[in-house]
């Protein structure tokens, strides 16, 4: 930082202290302030939407990769035990088709998901920065306006020996407020164009999110629809019925009766 400029730092703090304690009055822009906070909620809640988007599709990874690894599990499971079963083809079938949808999030999903969702969310968060430090410009500029302002009241109620001062004072006033006035105003005009513009611009983005996601459930339900023929058709009834419940308990039992298993 230049002499010039942390000179200018100090005297804005100076200035902000004065201000806390009630010396120097402190500009107040309802109108700004609103568009402000608007503006602040929006920048919070595309952060977040980053976030979640990108925990979305690690989440959709991360069952893929459990899905395969529970494949190979169950695949092992009945291979071992009979492999001309219906269970072992059952469990065969599942590790294909697991294998099948992973391929298809990797090759068919991952790729748009990123294109469509997550680099358009990137490129509107790289914006805030920018408009925030044009927020902070301002901030600046009515700091040096409120202490311009401050110097030439001073004046005028306590005129000075020197004439050539209350001059000087108020030409520092007008090109203060002038420089806080342009860039106050630009703000307050552009800060609701941005927001306005926020539901076109994530439009597109919203419909691909709905279109990949109702692609990944429907790659899902094929795939699982292929295993299904290796169960009997009463399989679902049974469950809704609790009669494989049953079954459960009954093999567990067995279990239970066996030396390894019961009680000492």
């Amino acid at each position: 930082m230049s002499w010039s400029g942390f000179k200018k730092s100090m005297n804005r703090a100076g200035t902000t202290l004065m201000q806390k304690t009630g010396q120097i009055e402190r500009t107040v822009d309802r109108e700004f302030a609103d568009e402000e906070a608007k503006f602040k909620t929006f920048e919070k809640e595309c952060q977040a939407l980053q976030k979640d988007s990108k925990n979305y599709l690690d989440a959709m990874r991360a069952m893929t990769a459990a899905q395969a690894r529970l494949a190979d599990t169950i695949e092992g499971f009945y291979g071992s035990a009979d492999k001309a079963s219906e269970g072992a083809m059952a469990g065969h079938a599942y590790k294909r088709s697991v294998d099948d949808l992973d391929g298809v999030v990797g090759r068919e999903l991952e790729q748009p998901y990123r294109t469509a969702i997550s680099e358009p969310l990137g490129k509107m968060n790289a914006y805030f920065p920018i408009v925030n430090e044009h927020i902070s410009k301002r901030n600046k500029k009515m700091i040096d306006y409120d202490a311009a302002r401050s110097k030439l009241r001073k004046l005028i109620d306590k005129p000075s020996e020197d004439p050539t001062k209350l001059p000087r004072a108020q030409q520092e006033n007008d090109e203060a407020k002038e420089v806080f006035d342009l860039l106050n105003d630009q703000l307050i005009a552009e800060l609701p164009q941005l927001l306005d513009l926020r539901v076109p611009y994530f439009d597109p983005s919203f419909e691909a999110m709905i279109r990949l996601q109702c692609k990944f459930a429907e790659e899902g339900y094929e795939k699982m629809s292929g295993v299904q023929r290796y169960f009997e058709d009463s399989v679902r009834d049974d469950y809704a019925a609790g009669q494989l419940d049953a079954q459960v308990e009954g093999v567990l039992q067995e279990m239970r009766e066996l030396s390894i298993c019961g009680a000492n």
